[in-house]
C-alpha cells in the first residue's frame, strides 16, 4: 500500500522516514568529521561538497514530506499510549521538522554567504543568496552546529522511544514504521 491509512504508514511514507534517518544521522557523522580536516585532506574539499549536496537533497524532500504530512491521512495514535506520549510524540515530530528545516537553511547561508551557489552532485546549482548579515557565515554556523547537536539528540531520543514500544511495550508503534505485518 503506497499511502498511509488510519492504521498504519504507507510505503511511501516509510521509505522517505527511514531515507531522512540515513542522511540524518550520515550528515552529522560526515559534518563532525570534517570540521577537523586539514587543508592537506584529500577529503578537505569533497567532504563538504558531499554535505552539501545530501543536504540540499534533504531539504527538499522534507519540504515535500511536509507537504505530505499536512495532506494525507495520519495513522491513528495506538489506544494504549498514555496522553503524556502522544503529546510528547506530536511535539518531538514538530520539533524534528523544524530542526531539519533550520539547519539546512542555516547550511545553505553558511555556503552562500560569499555570493556562490552550492552545486548538488553537479546536477544543477542552487543560487546563492550572498551574505544578508553581518558574519552570516559564523552565526549561521554556530547556529548550525547547535541546532546539528540538538537534532541528533533528539533523534537518539526518538529511536529509543520507538524501542521501548517495541520491546518493553509490545506495541506497533515501531512495526507500523516498517514494511512489515503488524500487530495493531
Amino acid at each position: 500500500m503506497l499511502n498511509n491509512t488510519s492504521t498504519r504508514y504507507g510505503l511511501l511514507n516509510i521509505l522517505v522516514h527511514w531515507l531522512s534517518a540515513i542522511a540524518v544521522i550520515g550528515l552529522f557523522g560526515l559534518g563532525f568529521w570534517m570540521v577537523e580536516l586539514t587543508y592537506y585532506s584529500s577529503w578537505y574539499k569533497t567532504a563538504p561538497d558531499i554535505h552539501k549536496s545530501v543536504g540540499v537533497i534533504l531539504l527538499f524532500l522534507t519540504l515535500i514530506r511536509v507537504f505530505w504530512r499536512a495532506t494525507t491521512v495520519k495513522p491513528n495514535p495506538i489506544s494504549t499510549h498514555k496522553t503524556w506520549e502522544k503529546r510528547g510524540a506530536h511535539l518531538a515530530h514538530k520539533l524534528l521538522y523544524v530542526l531539519m528545516i533550520a539547519i539546512m537553511v542555516s547550511g545553505i547561508l553558511i555556503s552562500t554567504a560569499d555570493g556562490r551557489g552550492i552545486w548538488v552532485f553537479n546536477w544543477f546549482e542552487l543560487p546563492g543568496v550572498g551574505e544578508l548579515f553581518t558574519d552570516q557565515a559564523d552565526l549561521a554556523g554556530l547556529f548550525h552546529q547547535y541546532a546539528a547537536y540538538s537534532l541528533i539528540t533528539l533523534v537518539i531520543v526518538h529511536a529509543v522511544g520507538a524501542l521501548k514500544h517495541h520491546f518493553i511495550d509490545k506495541d506497533s508503534t515501531l512495526t507500523r514504521m516498517l514494511w512489515v505485518k503488524r500487530k495493531q
